[in-house]
């Protein structure tokens, strides 16, 4: 590990500084998160994370969204995450597989019955005639699931980015920026530092 890296496990330091970002930025779950097709067409979306791991980062989908379907035939991925408040960044990127299905049942109970409802509802990345018909489906789920509890859809459910490499930078003066590239290596991770 180099002297002044910030630590030596960078999903240590990023679990920190997002626990840091609390309350100082809108939303600290919130990541960049890159697909791409077979023949190499990105795509990027915002998503949250629901949670920094020694594998990796967590978030949850439709399966059969636009990044679900990429994330089947090209099962890579990369996500930013940005704290204005302290100008820190940290970049992951790794092989994505899906969360057993328990994982996926858990989270989706703790969900808000109305995000239960939304998730149901929604075909998510697929075309509507207009707004009215998603309406239309989250009236007939409010009644389907009338007094018991919403069933998580099997089409929807959690990833994990299982990172090999992780950036962290942090913002310096002159733009002279603090970036250290991490890579997994057997028995931990190896660093270097970056030019800005």
């Amino acid at each position: 590990m180099t002297a002044d890296a910030p630590g030596a496990d960078p999903l240590e330091v990023f679990a920190r500084w997002r626990a840091e970002s609390e309350g100082l930025v809108a939303d600290p779950d919130a990541v960049a998160l890159a697909t791409a097709t077979t023949d190499g067409r990105p795509s990027v979306r915002y998503v949250l994370m629901k949670g920094i791991t020694d594998r990796g980062v967590r978030f949850y989908t439709n399966y059969a969204s636009r990044k679900g379907a990429e994330l089947e035939t090209n099962p890579h991925a990369a996500a930013v995450w940005f704290d204005a408040a302290h100008r820190r960044q940290v970049r992951v990127e790794g092989r994505v597989s899906r969360l057993p299905v328990a994982e996926s049942d858990a989270y989706f109970a703790s969900r808000e019955r109305g995000h239960q409802l939304g998730a149901v509802a929604s075909p998510q990345s697929a075309a509507l005639v207009d707004r009215a018909a998603l309406e239309r489906a989250l009236r007939d789920a409010t009644v389907r699931f009338e007094g018991r509890d919403v069933e998580r859809p099997t089409g929807w459910g959690g990833y994990l980015i299982d990172a090999d490499e992780v950036e962290l930078w942090l913002q310096q003066p002159d733009r002279l920026h603090d970036r250290f590239r991490y890579r997994r290596a057997p028995g931990g991770w190896s660093v270097v530092r970056l030019a800005p």
